[in-house]
């Protein structure tokens, strides 16, 4: 499970996307505890837990601070996952952390703040998880958040920035590719191409129409500094 290719599809699809009206952003004071923390600094997550946590005790249906909260969880998990640690353990924050978000994406099933977190979660771990039975309903949630929110901005599109508008249907074409949709991931591998020409992101997607698959170096967060060149 590759933490910094998910916190960095949420950053940029949660900064993207939200509308700039919102005087005070829970992601804005969050994330870059989460983000150091997932490159290794482990106070910084201690204390992005922790803010999640001050709030959940005061509203446990806070939804966005319990989506990142749960987040966390499964992140943390996946560390364990990766190096070995307490199987047990991580299997716990595996399951409460898919609880946690589930619960907020139940709670606001309208707030990109939500659905954000949530689906880059799903889509982006579950790249590297292989075809065991539980993957393909944590894709079938992560597409569910991508197609609410595209719904909620599908007529805002053009006026979002590069990274983010691609990440968002490259995840929804992706997605469905992987979930064998091929008539929804050519859908949304058109658009890519025809809202988004001579970037990364149209280049991927010329190369699944041609193809109809992308390894998986093709199939990660492109970064705002390649997004027009790969």
């Amino acid at each position: 499970m590759n933490h910094k290719r998910i916190f960095g599809a949420v950053a940029v699809l949660v900064g993207g996307l939200l509308s700039g009206e919102e005087a005070v952003r829970f992601d804005h004071k969050v994330r870059q505890d989460f983000f150091a923390g997932i490159a290794g600094d482990k106070v910084a997550l201690a204390r992005g837990m922790k803010t999640t946590e001050e709030v959940l005790i005061k509203n446990p249906d806070d939804a966005e601070a319990l989506v990142w909260h749960g987040s966390g969880l499964y992140s943390q998990a996946g560390e364990i996952f990766r190096n070995g640690g307490d199987q047990a353990k991580g299997m716990e924050l595996f399951m409460k952390g898919q609880q946690e978000m589930d619960r907020a994406a139940a709670l606001e099933p309208k707030s990109i703040g939500v659905r954000i977190p949530r689906g880059a979660t799903y889509l982006t771990s579950t790249r590297f998880m292989g075809n065991a039975p539980f993957v393909k309903p944590l894709v079938e949630k992560g597409l569910s958040d991508y197609q609410a929110v595209y719904e909620i901005q599908k007529e805002n599109l053009d006026k979002l920035g590069v990274h983010p508008l691609g990440e968002l249907l490259f995840g929804l074409a992706e997605g469905n590719s992987r979930m064998g949709n091929e008539a929804k991931a050519k859908e949304f591998f058109e658009q890519l191409r025809q809202r988004l020409p001579e970037s990364a992101y149209a280049k991927r997607a010329a190369t699944w129409l041609e193809t109809k698959s992308l390894s998986p170096a093709q199939s990660g967060c492109i970064g705002c500094h390649v997004s027009k060149q790969q």
